[in-house]
């Protein structure tokens, strides 16, 4: 069973991913292949990483002509920006996002799984296992987009709004985690049924609000349009998430107490860029898991 993994990542995240692909070559089983999907002007930095089983695409392999980045003339050029007649200026949490839903018909896997760059696997694991009797777990915490961020009702209804469902679904499920499996059939199938409900490319309907997150689009699509077809919902995450710099102290003490939170079922660890935990520290507590 073939996985196709993909990392949407950017320059500033390099060292991070870089750890990131260190950790899958170490613990990751199975018959996979690591896509990491990047910017036009950070491909030829992210090829440093590729190997046999890991290939950079760039975002012209997967964009149309019409959207492209610029400098964004706010920031001094020290960001960037992504610009297209149909939308309103993206960012590139934006355009990673859209990257990932383009893969879908750029792979031939059964599974892509989504790994975000500041992720890092500390025990082995095999994406196969993700399923069982021809159907595929799927993160979903049940009507947890009530307690997450403001946001997380937003996107929930852009993805209401693209697919033909209520804006507003209630239970307002939680699709959103850091390591997210998809069924390559399945985000495929959600590509056309967005291209037939809008009459245009998917891309064009996806960007005509702001309020994008693919896991919830997909995740509503494979609950609500196809019944849970080929799924079954979990709540457990495959990672442990350091989400906030106030929950521990940035410490290695605080570091040890988060990793104390990681549960036998977990296979990796997130700790989001603007906590400021050194990438060696990470390393180092990471790579001393005990397995399970």
């Amino acid at each position: 069973m073939t996985t196709a993994v993909m990392t949407a990542s950017y320059v500033a995240d390099f060292e991070r991913c870089a750890l990131l692909c260190e950790s899958m070559d170490r613990f990751l089983d199975g018959k996979w292949h690591h896509y990491l999907l990047v910017e036009r002007a950070d491909a030829q930095l992210f090829k440093s990483l590729e190997g046999a089983n890991r290939s950079v695409v760039s975002e012209a392999e997967l964009f149309p002509s019409w959207l492209r980045s610029f400098p964004d003339p706010l920031s001094m050029g020290r960001r960037r920006v992504w610009l297209s007649p149909f939308s309103l200026p993206l960012r590139g949490w934006h355009a990673q996002q859209l990257r990932r839903l383009a893969m879908a018909r750029h792979v031939d896997a059964k599974t892509i799984l989504s790994i975000d760059s500041d992720v890092v696997l500390v025990r082995r694991f095999d994406p196969a296992s993700l399923w069982s009797d021809g159907r595929l777990r799927m993160f979903r915490a049940d009507n947890g987009a009530h307690d997450a961020t403001p946001g997380h009702l937003a996107w929930l209804a852009h993805a209401g709004r693209i697919l033909g469902l209520p804006p507003h679904p209630e239970p307002a499920h939680d699709y959103i985690s850091n390591m997210v499996a998809w069924r390559t059939d399945t985000a495929r199938a959600l590509l056309d049924h967005i291209e037939k409900r809008s009459g245009k490319g998917w891309l064009r309907a996806v960007i005509s609000s702001r309020d994008i997150s693919e896991c919830m689009i997909y995740g509503r699509f494979a609950d609500e349009v196809l019944g849970g077809a080929g799924h079954h919902a979990d709540p457990r995450s495959l990672s442990h998430v350091l989400w906030f710099k106030e929950t521990f102290p940035q410490t290695s003490e605080g570091l040890a107490s988060f990793m104390a939170g990681l549960r036998p079922d977990q296979v990796a660890i997130g700790v989001q860029s603007f906590v400021g935990h050194p990438l060696s520290e990470i390393r180092k507590l990471a790579f001393s898991v005990t397995p399970v």
